[in-house]
Protein backbone atom coordinates (compact mmCIF):
# COMPACT_ATOMS: atom_id res chain seq x y z
CA UNK A 1 0.00 0.00 0.00
CA UNK A 2 3.22 2.22 0.14
CA UNK A 3 2.03 5.43 -1.93
CA UNK A 4 -1.41 4.56 -1.90
CA UNK A 5 -2.11 7.57 0.62
CA UNK A 6 -0.91 9.94 -2.20
CA UNK A 7 -2.79 9.33 -4.69
CA UNK A 8 -6.12 12.22 -4.98
CA UNK A 9 -8.57 9.29 -6.50
CA UNK A 10 -7.61 7.26 -4.02
CA UNK A 11 -8.01 9.54 -1.04
CA UNK A 12 -11.16 10.82 -2.71
CA UNK A 13 -12.66 7.07 -3.23
CA UNK A 14 -11.42 4.86 -0.62
CA UNK A 15 -14.09 5.49 2.08
CA UNK A 16 -17.13 5.33 -0.63
CA UNK A 17 -15.32 2.45 -2.30
CA UNK A 18 -14.54 0.69 0.82
CA UNK A 19 -18.51 1.11 1.72
CA UNK A 20 -19.42 -0.03 -1.80
CA UNK A 21 -16.97 -3.20 -1.12
CA UNK A 22 -19.03 -4.25 1.98
CA UNK A 23 -22.39 -3.66 0.78
CA UNK A 24 -21.30 -6.25 -2.55
CA UNK A 25 -20.10 -9.12 -0.04
CA UNK A 26 -22.60 -8.76 2.55
CA UNK A 27 -25.63 -8.32 0.99
CA UNK A 28 -25.63 -8.43 -2.70
CA UNK A 29 -24.54 -12.42 -1.63
CA UNK A 30 -27.56 -12.49 0.23
CA UNK A 31 -30.17 -11.49 -2.46
CA UNK A 32 -28.11 -14.10 -4.26
CA UNK A 33 -28.76 -16.91 -1.55
CA UNK A 34 -32.16 -15.45 -1.12
CA UNK A 35 -33.87 -14.85 -4.67
CA UNK A 36 -31.73 -17.70 -6.64
CA UNK A 37 -34.29 -20.37 -7.00
CA UNK A 38 -31.64 -22.25 -8.83
CA UNK A 39 -29.12 -22.22 -6.05
CA UNK A 40 -28.67 -24.75 -3.53
CA UNK A 41 -29.07 -25.25 -0.72
CA UNK A 42 -31.54 -22.00 -0.66
CA UNK A 43 -31.48 -19.48 1.54
CA UNK A 44 -29.49 -19.06 4.75
CA UNK A 45 -31.17 -20.00 7.78
CA UNK A 46 -32.56 -17.50 10.09
CA UNK A 47 -30.07 -17.99 12.69
CA UNK A 48 -27.09 -17.71 9.57
CA UNK A 49 -28.79 -14.37 8.92
CA UNK A 50 -29.00 -12.52 12.24
CA UNK A 51 -25.70 -13.78 12.37
CA UNK A 52 -24.16 -12.79 9.29
CA UNK A 53 -25.72 -9.04 9.62
CA UNK A 54 -24.88 -8.75 13.12
CA UNK A 55 -21.68 -8.70 12.22
CA UNK A 56 -22.13 -6.75 9.27
CA UNK A 57 -23.44 -3.99 11.33
CA UNK A 58 -20.55 -4.21 13.74
CA UNK A 59 -18.20 -3.75 10.48
CA UNK A 60 -19.74 -1.13 9.69
CA UNK A 61 -19.96 1.00 13.02
CA UNK A 62 -16.36 -0.24 13.66
CA UNK A 63 -15.16 1.10 10.08
CA UNK A 64 -16.62 4.64 10.46
CA UNK A 65 -14.99 4.93 14.02
CA UNK A 66 -12.07 4.17 12.47
CA UNK A 67 -12.74 6.63 9.93
CA UNK A 68 -14.63 9.36 11.67
CA UNK A 69 -12.57 8.90 15.56
CA UNK A 70 -9.45 12.63 15.45
CA UNK A 71 -6.10 10.35 15.38
CA UNK A 72 -5.47 13.08 18.52
CA UNK A 73 -3.54 16.74 18.78
CA UNK A 74 -1.53 18.17 21.25
CA UNK A 75 -2.89 21.30 22.87
CA UNK A 76 -0.06 22.97 24.37
CA UNK A 77 -0.30 26.08 27.12
CA UNK A 78 3.40 26.59 28.89
CA UNK A 79 4.71 23.22 29.56
CA UNK A 80 8.02 22.58 28.29
CA UNK A 81 8.69 18.60 26.97
CA UNK A 82 12.15 17.44 26.86
CA UNK A 83 13.78 14.32 25.93
CA UNK A 84 17.25 13.66 27.55
CA UNK A 85 17.83 17.12 28.08
CA UNK A 86 16.88 18.30 24.45
CA UNK A 87 13.12 19.37 23.16
CA UNK A 88 11.75 17.39 20.08
CA UNK A 89 10.67 20.31 17.93
CA UNK A 90 8.17 19.89 14.97
CA UNK A 91 9.35 22.61 12.00
CA UNK A 92 5.90 22.08 10.45
CA UNK A 93 3.87 22.33 13.95
CA UNK A 94 5.94 24.89 15.48
CA UNK A 95 5.78 23.42 18.04
CA UNK A 96 7.23 20.66 20.31
CA UNK A 97 6.66 17.09 19.50
CA UNK A 98 6.45 14.55 22.38
CA UNK A 99 7.61 10.93 22.49
CA UNK A 100 6.36 8.53 19.73
CA UNK A 101 4.50 11.19 17.34
CA UNK A 102 5.23 11.98 13.95
CA UNK A 103 4.30 14.77 11.45
CA UNK A 104 1.58 13.33 9.08
CA UNK A 105 1.60 15.35 5.97
CA UNK A 106 -1.78 14.38 5.46
CA UNK A 107 -3.59 15.33 8.36
CA UNK A 108 -0.88 18.25 8.60
CA UNK A 109 -0.30 17.88 12.40
CA UNK A 110 1.89 16.05 14.98
CA UNK A 111 -0.34 12.70 15.37
CA UNK A 112 0.49 10.47 18.76
CA UNK A 113 2.20 7.07 18.76
CA UNK A 114 1.36 7.83 14.87
CA UNK A 115 1.33 3.97 13.24
CA UNK A 116 0.40 5.39 9.67
CA UNK A 117 -1.79 7.06 7.50
CA UNK A 118 -4.21 4.29 6.15
CA UNK A 119 -5.78 5.04 2.90
CA UNK A 120 -8.48 3.09 3.14
CA UNK A 121 -10.30 5.11 6.22
CA UNK A 122 -8.37 8.57 5.01
CA UNK A 123 -7.08 9.22 8.59
CA UNK A 124 -3.92 7.99 10.16
CA UNK A 125 -4.03 4.60 12.77
CA UNK A 126 -2.89 6.63 16.09
CA UNK A 127 -3.06 6.25 20.03
CA UNK A 128 -6.82 7.17 19.57
CA UNK A 129 -7.64 5.60 16.67
CA UNK A 130 -5.85 1.91 17.03
CA UNK A 131 -8.42 -0.05 19.19
CA UNK A 132 -11.19 1.03 16.63
CA UNK A 133 -8.72 -0.37 13.81
CA UNK A 134 -8.15 -3.35 15.35
CA UNK A 135 -11.77 -4.49 16.14
CA UNK A 136 -12.22 -3.09 12.53
CA UNK A 137 -9.70 -5.31 11.32
CA UNK A 138 -11.08 -8.75 13.39
CA UNK A 139 -15.06 -8.25 12.45
CA UNK A 140 -14.24 -7.47 8.56
CA UNK A 141 -12.37 -11.15 9.24
CA UNK A 142 -15.10 -12.70 11.28
CA UNK A 143 -18.08 -11.57 8.75
CA UNK A 144 -15.55 -12.51 5.83
CA UNK A 145 -15.13 -16.10 7.48
CA UNK A 146 -18.90 -15.93 7.70
CA UNK A 147 -19.48 -15.41 4.04
CA UNK A 148 -16.81 -17.58 3.00
CA UNK A 149 -19.20 -20.98 4.75
CA UNK A 150 -22.50 -19.77 3.71
CA UNK A 151 -19.93 -19.88 -0.32
CA UNK A 152 -19.00 -23.06 0.80
CA UNK A 153 -22.14 -24.70 1.05
CA UNK A 154 -23.20 -23.62 -2.18
CA UNK A 155 -19.84 -24.73 -3.93
CA UNK A 156 -20.56 -28.07 -2.08
CA UNK A 157 -24.40 -28.29 -2.92
CA UNK A 158 -22.17 -28.06 -6.55
CA UNK A 159 -19.94 -30.43 -5.89
CA UNK A 160 -23.08 -33.17 -4.54
CA UNK A 161 -25.00 -32.42 -7.83
CA UNK A 162 -22.72 -32.69 -10.16
CA UNK A 163 -23.40 -35.89 -12.08
CA UNK A 164 -27.32 -34.52 -12.70
CA UNK A 165 -27.94 -32.72 -16.40
CA UNK A 166 -26.75 -29.03 -16.60
CA UNK A 167 -30.68 -28.03 -16.73
CA UNK A 168 -31.23 -29.17 -13.25
CA UNK A 169 -28.42 -27.13 -11.61
CA UNK A 170 -28.07 -23.46 -11.14
CA UNK A 171 -28.85 -20.67 -13.58
CA UNK A 172 -25.77 -19.14 -15.58
CA UNK A 173 -26.48 -15.56 -13.87
CA UNK A 174 -26.34 -17.34 -10.69
CA UNK A 175 -22.94 -19.25 -11.72
CA UNK A 176 -20.99 -15.53 -12.84
CA UNK A 177 -22.07 -13.97 -9.60
CA UNK A 178 -21.59 -16.70 -7.38
CA UNK A 179 -18.02 -16.77 -9.34
CA UNK A 180 -17.46 -13.31 -8.99
CA UNK A 181 -18.28 -13.25 -5.18
CA UNK A 182 -16.18 -15.98 -4.22
CA UNK A 183 -12.88 -14.06 -6.29
CA UNK A 184 -14.00 -10.84 -4.95
CA UNK A 185 -14.45 -12.00 -1.29
CA UNK A 186 -11.14 -14.24 -1.46
CA UNK A 187 -8.72 -11.53 -2.65
CA UNK A 188 -10.05 -9.43 0.15
CA UNK A 189 -10.06 -12.20 2.67
CA UNK A 190 -6.86 -12.45 2.31
CA UNK A 191 -5.97 -8.89 2.41
CA UNK A 192 -7.02 -8.08 5.46
CA UNK A 193 -6.26 -11.63 7.06
CA UNK A 194 -2.43 -9.98 6.61
CA UNK A 195 -3.27 -6.84 8.17
CA UNK A 196 -4.85 -8.20 10.86
CA UNK A 197 -2.02 -10.27 11.58
CA UNK A 198 0.33 -7.23 11.07
CA UNK A 199 -2.00 -5.04 13.37
CA UNK A 200 -2.25 -8.13 16.01
CA UNK A 201 1.85 -8.18 16.03
CA UNK A 202 2.12 -3.97 16.64
CA UNK A 203 -0.49 -4.83 19.22
CA UNK A 204 1.43 -7.11 21.27
CA UNK A 205 4.84 -5.69 20.88
CA UNK A 206 3.61 -2.55 21.46
CA UNK A 207 5.55 -1.03 18.23
CA UNK A 208 3.75 0.84 15.54
CA UNK A 209 4.66 0.24 12.03
CA UNK A 210 6.53 3.69 12.30
CA UNK A 211 8.62 1.99 14.79
CA UNK A 212 9.18 -1.00 13.43
CA UNK A 213 10.55 0.76 10.02
CA UNK A 214 13.13 2.23 12.34
CA UNK A 215 13.97 -0.70 14.02
CA UNK A 216 14.69 -2.77 11.04
CA UNK A 217 17.40 0.44 9.76
CA UNK A 218 18.68 0.38 13.20
CA UNK A 219 19.37 -3.81 13.18
CA UNK A 220 20.48 -3.02 9.46
CA UNK A 221 23.11 -0.50 10.49
CA UNK A 222 23.95 -3.11 13.81
CA UNK A 223 24.31 -5.91 11.13
CA UNK A 224 26.86 -4.04 9.68
CA UNK A 225 29.00 -3.54 12.74
CA UNK A 226 28.18 0.25 12.61
CA UNK A 227 30.01 1.14 9.73
CA UNK A 228 27.95 3.26 8.90
CA UNK A 229 28.90 5.48 11.99
CA UNK A 230 32.66 5.22 10.98
CA UNK A 231 32.74 8.56 9.64
CA UNK A 232 29.79 10.66 11.35
CA UNK A 233 31.03 13.80 13.00
CA UNK A 234 28.32 15.84 14.69
CA UNK A 235 27.95 19.65 14.40
CA UNK A 236 30.03 20.42 17.87
CA UNK A 237 33.08 18.38 15.28
CA UNK A 238 33.11 15.57 17.71
CA UNK A 239 33.12 12.02 16.52
CA UNK A 240 30.27 10.16 17.08
CA UNK A 241 30.10 6.96 17.85
CA UNK A 242 27.32 3.92 17.03
CA UNK A 243 25.56 2.47 19.85
CA UNK A 244 22.81 -0.46 19.94
CA UNK A 245 19.71 0.43 21.19
CA UNK A 246 16.86 -1.90 22.18
CA UNK A 247 13.22 -0.81 21.80
CA UNK A 248 12.15 0.65 24.82
CA UNK A 249 8.12 0.27 24.75
CA UNK A 250 7.75 -2.89 25.13
CA UNK A 251 6.65 -3.36 28.34
CA UNK A 252 4.85 -7.32 29.13
CA UNK A 253 2.26 -8.33 26.43
CA UNK A 254 -0.76 -7.79 28.57
CA UNK A 255 0.78 -4.11 29.68
CA UNK A 256 0.93 -3.44 25.89
CA UNK A 257 -2.35 -4.37 24.99
CA UNK A 258 -3.85 -2.79 27.84
CA UNK A 259 -2.35 0.50 26.65
CA UNK A 260 -3.28 0.20 23.41
CA UNK A 261 -7.04 -0.41 24.06
CA UNK A 262 -6.90 2.25 26.70
CA UNK A 263 -7.99 0.08 29.47
CA UNK A 264 -7.04 -3.00 31.51
CA UNK A 265 -10.69 -4.65 31.26
CA UNK A 266 -10.32 -7.76 28.69
CA UNK A 267 -14.23 -7.31 27.62
CA UNK A 268 -13.83 -4.18 26.89
CA UNK A 269 -11.25 -4.94 24.35
CA UNK A 270 -13.28 -5.91 20.96
CA UNK A 271 -16.52 -4.25 22.21
CA UNK A 272 -17.68 -2.40 19.17
CA UNK A 273 -19.45 0.25 21.60
CA UNK A 274 -15.73 0.51 23.81
CA UNK A 275 -14.01 3.93 23.97
CA UNK A 276 -10.62 4.50 22.80
CA UNK A 277 -7.54 6.46 24.66
CA UNK A 278 -7.23 10.10 25.08
CA UNK A 279 -4.81 12.35 24.91
CA UNK A 280 -3.63 13.86 27.92
CA UNK A 281 -3.97 18.13 28.84
CA UNK A 282 -1.05 20.42 30.48
CA UNK A 283 1.46 18.41 28.76
CA UNK A 284 1.07 15.10 31.18
CA UNK A 285 -0.59 11.56 30.81
CA UNK A 286 -1.23 9.46 27.93
CA UNK A 287 0.55 10.54 24.21
CA UNK A 288 2.89 12.73 26.14
CA UNK A 289 5.07 10.29 28.33
CA UNK A 290 5.24 7.08 27.84
CA UNK A 291 6.62 3.81 30.08
CA UNK A 292 9.86 2.00 29.12
CA UNK A 293 10.97 -1.39 29.79
CA UNK A 294 14.56 -0.07 31.09
CA UNK A 295 16.71 -2.31 28.78
CA UNK A 296 18.93 0.85 27.31
CA UNK A 297 21.25 2.73 29.44
CA UNK A 298 18.96 6.01 30.27
CA UNK A 299 15.53 6.82 29.02
CA UNK A 300 14.72 8.56 25.79
CA UNK A 301 16.82 7.24 23.67
CA UNK A 302 14.25 6.24 21.06
CA UNK A 303 14.41 6.35 18.19
CA UNK A 304 17.79 5.43 17.30
CA UNK A 305 19.94 8.75 15.72
CA UNK A 306 19.70 8.55 12.11
CA UNK A 307 23.59 9.00 10.90
CA UNK A 308 22.90 10.46 7.32
CA UNK A 309 20.65 13.65 9.09
CA UNK A 310 23.72 13.98 11.42
CA UNK A 311 25.92 14.06 8.47
CA UNK A 312 23.87 16.81 7.11
CA UNK A 313 23.50 18.94 10.26
CA UNK A 314 27.20 18.78 10.19
CA UNK A 315 27.53 19.47 6.90
CA UNK A 316 25.50 23.05 7.12
CA UNK A 317 27.11 26.51 6.83
CA UNK A 318 27.98 26.76 10.13
CA UNK A 319 26.23 30.55 10.34
CA UNK A 320 23.49 28.64 10.05
CA UNK A 321 23.74 26.75 13.14
CA UNK A 322 22.77 28.42 16.28
CA UNK A 323 23.97 28.36 19.96
CA UNK A 324 20.38 28.91 21.74
CA UNK A 325 22.17 28.92 25.19
CA UNK A 326 23.92 31.53 24.07
CA UNK A 327 21.33 33.38 22.74
CA UNK A 328 19.12 33.40 26.36
CA UNK A 329 22.55 34.38 28.12
CA UNK A 330 22.77 37.25 25.19
CA UNK A 331 19.81 38.41 26.28
CA UNK A 332 21.06 40.05 30.13
CA UNK A 333 24.24 40.59 28.35
CA UNK A 334 25.83 44.35 28.57
CA UNK A 335 27.11 45.87 24.97
CA UNK A 336 30.81 44.91 25.79
CA UNK A 337 30.01 41.23 26.80
CA UNK A 338 27.55 40.90 23.70
CA UNK A 339 30.66 42.17 21.36
CA UNK A 340 32.58 39.58 23.37
CA UNK A 341 30.50 36.57 22.95
CA UNK A 342 30.11 38.41 18.96
CA UNK A 343 33.83 37.50 18.52
CA UNK A 344 34.03 33.91 20.31
CA UNK A 345 31.26 32.91 17.65
CA UNK A 346 33.05 34.27 14.98
CA UNK A 347 36.06 32.30 16.20
CA UNK A 348 34.08 28.94 16.43
CA UNK A 349 32.44 29.48 13.03
CA UNK A 350 35.93 29.79 10.89
CA UNK A 351 36.82 26.81 13.12
CA UNK A 352 33.88 24.93 11.85
CA UNK A 353 34.38 25.96 8.29
CA UNK A 354 38.15 24.69 7.81
CA UNK A 355 36.63 21.55 9.16
CA UNK A 356 33.81 21.79 6.95
CA UNK A 357 36.23 21.78 3.99
CA UNK A 358 38.94 19.76 5.21
CA UNK A 359 35.94 17.14 5.24
CA UNK A 360 34.87 17.94 1.44
CA UNK A 361 38.01 17.39 -0.02
CA UNK A 362 38.44 14.24 2.16
CA UNK A 363 35.06 12.93 0.47
CA UNK A 364 35.99 14.12 -3.21
CA UNK A 365 39.61 12.41 -2.71
CA UNK A 366 37.41 8.94 -1.07
CA UNK A 367 35.33 6.57 -3.39
CA UNK A 368 31.70 6.56 -3.85
CA UNK A 369 29.87 3.65 -2.46
CA UNK A 370 28.25 1.65 -5.71
CA UNK A 371 24.69 1.45 -4.15
CA UNK A 372 25.00 -2.14 -4.12
CA UNK A 373 22.34 -3.75 -1.05
CA UNK A 374 23.45 -5.53 1.94
CA UNK A 375 22.03 -9.26 2.39
CA UNK A 376 19.37 -8.53 4.42
CA UNK A 377 17.85 -6.05 1.07
CA UNK A 378 18.84 -2.47 3.17
CA UNK A 379 21.15 -0.22 1.93
CA UNK A 380 24.06 1.60 3.36
CA UNK A 381 23.30 5.45 4.05
CA UNK A 382 24.21 7.94 1.04
CA UNK A 383 23.94 4.70 -1.30
CA UNK A 384 19.86 4.17 -3.16
CA UNK A 385 17.11 2.37 -1.93
CA UNK A 386 15.14 -0.46 -3.37
CA UNK A 387 12.85 2.01 -5.08
CA UNK A 388 16.39 4.34 -7.15
CA UNK A 389 16.23 6.88 -4.83
CA UNK A 390 18.85 7.88 -2.83
CA UNK A 391 18.14 7.19 1.23
CA UNK A 392 17.63 3.51 2.72
CA UNK A 393 14.91 1.66 2.35
CA UNK A 394 13.66 -1.58 4.28
CA UNK A 395 13.00 -5.09 2.68
CA UNK A 396 9.99 -4.15 1.20
CA UNK A 397 11.16 -0.86 -0.49
CA UNK A 398 9.41 1.39 1.93
CA UNK A 399 9.93 4.60 3.52
CA UNK A 400 8.85 6.85 6.43
CA UNK A 401 6.98 8.66 3.96
CA UNK A 402 5.09 5.58 2.24
CA UNK A 403 3.72 5.17 5.93
CA UNK A 404 2.34 9.03 5.66
CA UNK A 405 5.18 11.03 7.93
CA UNK A 406 6.31 14.16 6.60
CA UNK A 407 10.05 13.04 5.77
CA UNK A 408 11.14 17.06 6.44
CA UNK A 409 9.59 17.54 9.49
CA UNK A 410 11.15 14.91 10.69
CA UNK A 411 14.23 16.09 10.72
CA UNK A 412 15.35 16.97 14.11
CA UNK A 413 14.95 20.84 15.05
CA UNK A 414 17.08 20.71 18.16
CA UNK A 415 19.62 23.10 16.69
CA UNK A 416 18.02 25.38 14.11
CA UNK A 417 14.23 26.58 13.44
CA UNK A 418 13.11 27.15 17.55
CA UNK A 419 12.00 30.52 17.37
CA UNK A 420 13.62 32.87 19.87
CA UNK A 421 10.17 33.62 21.74
CA UNK A 422 10.23 30.17 22.25
CA UNK A 423 13.22 30.10 24.05
CA UNK A 424 12.45 33.07 26.18
CA UNK A 425 9.32 31.49 27.08
CA UNK A 426 10.83 28.32 27.98
CA UNK A 427 13.19 30.34 30.00
CA UNK A 428 10.29 32.03 32.06
CA UNK A 429 8.16 28.69 32.32
CA UNK A 430 11.37 26.99 33.89
CA UNK A 431 12.45 30.37 36.04
CA UNK A 432 8.91 30.28 37.36
CA UNK A 433 8.86 26.46 38.90
CA UNK A 434 12.05 26.61 40.53
CA UNK A 435 10.46 29.87 42.53
CA UNK A 436 7.55 27.47 42.76
CA UNK A 437 9.65 24.94 43.97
Amino acid sequence: MAGLSDAPLIRSIAVPAVCLLIAFLGYFSQFLFYFSTTLEPGPPSPRETIIFNTLLAILYLTYFRTVLVDPGRYVFTEQVIEVDGKLRWCKKCEAPKPPRAHHCRHCARCVPKMDHHCPWTNNCVSMTTFPHFLRFLVYTNLSLWMLGYLLWQRYYSLWESRNLPAYLGPSLPALVALAALSLVGSVTSLALFIMLVNTVKSWVFNQTMIEGWEQDRHEAIADRGGRDWWDVTGPDGKKVRFERIEFPYDIGIFANMAQAMGTSNVLMWFSPLAGNPKVGKDGAGAGWTWEENGFNRKEGMWPPPDPEKIRRAARQQPTARRDFAAELRELDMSPEERKEAFKQRQEADMKRKRMLVAELEEVDGSDVGDGSDDSDGAVHDGDRGLDGAPGWTNTDGERLEDYGVDDEAEEDALDEDVPIAELIRRRKVLQRDHRDD
